[in-house]
């Protein structure tokens, strides 16, 4: 599938749930999926390496996933994260339904995913973790990179997984020297082909 088809608004074709079996929090969940997203048949190997990789979000306050897909950072995030507030967002339409469908599934009260323009510019973030759309192009994803990271809450933590070969070194690069002094950038982990990029916000 194109990227392009995945990135829009309204992907074409029509909008048919199928079920989806993974193993989301250390335990196997039965979800929805459908045609027109990124990576439908499951979790995709850089997701994977994220969830596998990164501490437990903040237990508490406002935690986002960028680009949210079917859920499933989110949904981690919120099986997690019990009284945290969860922010999904995403530009295509199918996705931030499936992730409102999968967290009703899981029985989930406390995930929002809408599209990005609907979240409350004034809310910061404690926790933030993407798997942010490379294919995007550089522009867009820089865009989409100074839109949210600089609303992590004071003390508040961002980790990115990017592959290798698709510029990790160069993306990290970028964030330090786009980033003001109050955030810090490092490469916090290797797995794979994929690293494993950490934001933090300054405590005070």
């Amino acid at each position: 599938m194109e990227s392009a088809h995945y990135f829009s608004a309204q992907p074409a074709g029509p909008f048919n749930r199928k079920p989806l079996t993974v193993d989301l929090a250390g335990a196997q969940r039965h979800l929805r999926t459908s045609s027109g997203i990124f990576s439908p048949d499951g979790i995709d190997k850089g997701t994977a390496v994220l969830l596998a990789e990164v501490p437990p979000p903040s237990p508490q306050g406002n935690l986002l996933d960028i680009g949210c897909g079917w859920g499933p950072v989110a949904l981690t995030m919120a099986l997690m994260a019990p009284h945290a507030h969860v922010y999904a967002v995403d530009v295509n339409e199918r996705c931030i339904t499936l992730t409102n469908e999968n967290a009703a599934l899981l029985g989930l009260g406390n995930v929002r995913a809408s599209r990005p323009e609907e979240v409350d510019p004034e809310l910061r973030f404690d926790t933030i973790w993407s798997n942010p759309p490379i294919r995007i192009g550089k522009d867009e994803l820089h865009s989409l990179l100074l839109t949210w990271l600089p609303r992590l809450a004071q003390g508040g933590t961002a980790r990115l997984v990017v592959q290798k070969n698709l510029g990790s070194d160069s993306l990290q690069r970028w964030l330090a020297a786009e980033l003001d002094d109050t955030f810090t950038v490092s490469r916090e982990s290797t797995s794979k082909s994929f690293r494993i990029l950490k934001v933090r916000k300054a405590s005070r």
